[in-house]
């Protein structure tokens, strides 16, 4: 049986729109999660951040204990994104893709990216859009991606090293946490209990 804390906190997901950075504070003049229509408890922060050109679901909690029992769980969380990249994908970069790919973590250092699973899909029926979208015009390919770690810009680099473009990233889910049907920028709040039974959390922690 996992604990969960029984305090007043909450939990909520987002659909993070395009081009919103996943914080409420910045010294840049950028659009924020303060920017949100929804009155969020003072302490809610994001958990597994979204760069600011990708889209989908996002995390958002009063509860500091989540980052600790979500990212150092002996059971690794899956996460799920639709992207969209640049050009049509030869079958040798999917392949090359599929089998797992090395990406930079700096300058001097690589990480071997190995995808859960990945596929090439048609356009999805579901897409949330933002007013146009005109890079639908270009030759592109549509892949689900499904990875059980989540490193810097980690999709980002895989599709660029073997040569893709990623232009548009959406989030899917965080194991049994889905996104459904929440339109951009809006905010779904759920209770810890629920929250805590969808990320299959068991209330074990990885020791190293």
């Amino acid at each position: 049986m996992h604990e969960i804390n029984n305090s007043n906190n909450r939990y909520f997901l987002l659909n993070k729109p395009y081009n919103m950075v996943s914080q409420f504070v910045s010294s840049h003049k950028v659009p924020l999660l303060g920017n949100i229509n929804f009155d969020f408890p003072e302490g809610t922060h994001a958990i597994g951040r979204l760069d600011s050109p990708s889209e989908g679901l996002l995390i958002l909690t009063t509860d500091k204990t989540v980052t600790r029992k979500l990212f150092l769980a002996k059971e690794a969380h899956t996460r799920s994104y639709l992207v969209m990249v640049q050009h049509k994908m030869t079958q040798e970069s999917f392949l090359k893709l599929q089998a797992g790919i090395n990406i930079p973590i700096n300058n001097t250092e690589f990480y071997l990216a190995k995808p859960q699973s990945v596929k090439i899909i048609t356009k999805p029926t579901l897409l949330y859009k933002y007013a146009t979208d005109p890079r639908e015009i270009y030759p592109h390919t549509w892949l689900l991606i499904t990875l059980t770690e989540g490193k810097f810009r980690q999709v980002r680099k895989m599709v660029m090293a073997v040569k893709h473009r990623c232009l548009r990233l959406i989030r899917l889910n965080i194991s049994n946490i889905n996104l459904g049907d929440i339109e951009p920028g809006a905010v779904k709040e759920i209770d810890g209990e629920k929250f805590f039974s969808l990320l299959n959390y068991s209330g074990d922690i990885a020791c190293n």
